[in-house]
């Protein structure tokens, strides 16, 4: 439960700072909602949430656009399962009165579902829509964590396809120092460019 109070102050603060964007008024006020209802029936302190230990680090792979997408496409993949299990994890409406009684923030199940689903339905389509291509790539990673390294059978079929998977990373990487050798050169005759200008 910790974990998932704090999840939702990580993703309250990644969206209200993230650079050059901006949070719906909705999307916060519907975070700051879920905070306070959490809260309520958690009675977890600030001290608690707020450890100093981030659940997502604020400063994301540096380097290349592709890296910090694919990681903020996992971190993405990573609140649509959490909030997933909030879901599951509410109480159910079994006594009638459930969703009639409020909780101490004022609060119905019903209310808190709701936004859960609205934040889960957020999140969706940001990864659908701006995250689509990281997607392809977690999920393909995640296909191969699942390969079952001890089975003789896949061993074989491993071996038989090693040799173009060696040639085609060497190759990878090659281009990549080659892709950088031409983009230290297009730089330097820039700044030489300028220089005589």
């Amino acid at each position: 439960m910790i974990a998932m109070v704090t999840a939702l102050v990580c993703l309250s603060l990644a969206w209200s700072q993230a650079g050059g964007s901006h949070i719906p008024v909705e999307i916060n006020q519907t975070i700051h909602d879920l905070l306070r209802y959490y809260k309520s029936i958690t009675k977890l302190t600030n001290r608690a949430i707020f450890t100093g230990k981030p659940l997502f680090s604020r400063e994301p792979p540096s380097g290349k656009l592709e890296a910090r997408m694919l990681y903020m496409g996992g971190v993405l993949e990573t609140y649509d399962k959490m909030i997933g299990q909030m879901l599951i994890q509410l109480p159910t409406s079994d006594p009638p009165t459930a969703n009639a009684v409020a909780n101490a923030n004022g609060a119905q199940l019903s209310d808190v579902k709701t936004e859960l689903r609205y934040i889960l339905k957020k999140i969706q389509e940001l990864k659908r829509h701006r995250f689509n291509e990281q997607q392809k790539l977690l999920n393909g990673l995640q296909a191969l964590r699942r390969i079952q390294t001890d089975d003789v059978t896949v061993q074989s079929k491993a071996l038989w396809e090693l040799p173009w998977l060696y040639e085609e990373a060497s190759s990878l990487s090659n281009n990549t120092k080659e892709e950088r050798r031409r983009r230290r050169r297009r730089q330097a005759k820039r700044v030489k460019g300028h220089l005589r200008g």
